[in-house]
């Protein structure tokens, strides 16, 4: 009777375990397959503007903005006399060492995502 007892118990648990197994292999051979067809990405470098390019962006206060307006990067408004930065294109402000920050790492706007082309730049901004 207790054998009995203890093979009803063990033929299943033995049966999951033989299914456990074949589906790892099976995984395991799947993303074996996987990654050597498919070698990894090269990661994607954004080269940021040069210090020269920053400079020729335009300088602007807080007081020179029409509305009132929050720096997108650090999430503080900016106010009267606090040096901010005017990107040509979208015309979107931030704070000047906030703007310059993420510049230096990504050329583009970091609130629309807008291009900022080093060759369109020059020193006489209509902004």
């Amino acid at each position: 009777m207790l054998d009995t007892v203890l093979l009803a118990l063990f033929l299943p648990c033995l049966g999951m375990s033989a299914i456990f197994v074949v589906y790892m292999c099976l995984l395991y051979a799947t993303t074996r397959h996987r990654s050597d067809s498919n070698p990894p990405l090269k990661p994607v470098t954004e080269k940021g503007l040069s210090p020269l390019d920053l400079e020729k962006l335009p300088k602007i206060t807080g007081k020179e903005l029409l509305a009132p307006t929050e720096c997108a990067v650090c999430l503080d408004d900016i106010v009267d006399e606090q040096p901010a930065r005017l990107l040509p294109g979208c015309n979107h402000a931030f704070h000047l060492q906030c703007a310059d920050t993420w510049l230096s790492k990504h050329p583009m706007c970091p609130l629309c995502r807008a291009k900022l082309d080093p060759q369109s730049l020059n020193s006489e901004s209509p902004c």
